[in-house]
């Protein structure tokens, strides 16, 4: 009986060390599995896929890359990005690109100790490369990575992500604001197009209106065809001209609301509402342009020769 209870005893002794031993490596494992967790993703990069054609991606990328700041890391606490970046077509940095598609690169000599690099504490040149690649005639895949690389060890280290995703940020603001100018654009012309029919309604209108009071009705006293006429022409119908004004007093009334001309010494047309954006053309003195949308600091416009773009409201001259 005594044997029995002592290999019984034995055997939970086992079984109680196999659970402990179980349950330390567990406790073990779960520290390792919570640091992993925290691990920033260093060199992984960003890859998005962006629902509009190359071309007009393209556009937005190079805006961004000559704005001449690298956001998403700092060299300093008080600062809010690193300043100073230059647009270049390669980079020392990074191996050369082989797959295709369009390559940009924003770089920034001399950085000391960027942020959100991993182990960085030198100076050296901050890059940032944008790759671009058509997906097809309406998507486009764009690729954007960081790297840091120290001017006297020549070493590379890489980037947390930051910098990727806040760049990526900066260029869907741009690509926002552009298709909001598109949708707008759209509208604006529609709303042209039925003030213009409007318009061309209330002139023919006009136009039968004088042509038959003008005309002479056999039997009828002249004096009461010329008293039919002043009555007639006393009345204003809604959304004709003022009494006294002509309609093409009133055309020129209404053009004065949406039309403005570029103030001395001219100004650039730019792609999106942004400084940084690129310039589509200058737009010399008292250049007419017609006012499509109106922002707290811009104004979305179009040329005579139907170029659109959009100019700081103080670059106008005011009604």
């Amino acid at each position: 009986m005594n044997w029995r209870m002592g290999v019984r005893t034995r055997r939970l002794s086992l079984a109680r060390r196999s659970a402990i031993a179980g349950l330390l490596v567990l406790i073990a494992a779960l520290p390792l599995a919570g640091r992993e967790k925290d691990k920033s993703p260093y060199g992984e990069g960003l890859i998005v896929n962006i629902p509009l054609p190359v071309s007009e991606v393209e556009q937005v990328v190079e805006d961004v890359v000559q704005n001449g700041v690298i956001r998403g890391t700092k060299e300093y606490n008080k600062d809010e990005f690193v300043s100073g970046a230059k647009a270049a077509t390669s980079s020392r940095v990074f191996p050369a690109w082989t797959e295709g598609g369009k390559v940009f690169y924003k770089v920034r000599e001399q950085a000391l100790d960027p942020r959100n690099f991993k182990d960085s504490n030198d100076v050296g040149t901050l890059v940032v490369r944008y790759v671009v690649l058509p997906q097809g005639e309406k998507n486009t895949v764009l690729r954007i990575d960081a790297l840091f690389e120290e001017t006297f060890r020549r070493i590379v280290h890489q980037s947390n992500g930051s910098v990727e995703s806040s760049e990526y940020k900066d260029i869907r603001e741009h690509i926002e604001a552009i298709e909001l100018m598109k949708k707008q654009n759209v509208e604006a012309e529609k709303e042209r197009q039925e003030q213009l029919l409007k318009k061309q309604n209330l002139a023919m209108e006009s136009n039968m209106a004088s042509g038959t009071t003008s005309q002479s009705v056999p039997g009828r006293d002249t004096r009461a065809d010329s008293g039919l006429q002043t009555d007639a022409s006393s009345q204003i119908a809604p959304g004709q001209t003022s009494p006294g004004q002509t309609l093409e007093e009133h055309v020129k009334d209404l053009r004065k609301q949406v039309v403005r001309l570029v103030k001395a010494p001219g100004a650039p047309l730019k792609s999106a509402p942004f400084h940084t954006a690129s310039t589509l053309q200058s737009l010399a003195t008292r250049t007419e342009v017609l006012i499509l949308i109106s922002t707290p600091y811009w104004y979305g416009v179009e040329t005579h020769e139907g170029q659109h773009g959009w100019i700081l409201r103080d670059q106008l001259e005011q009604p």
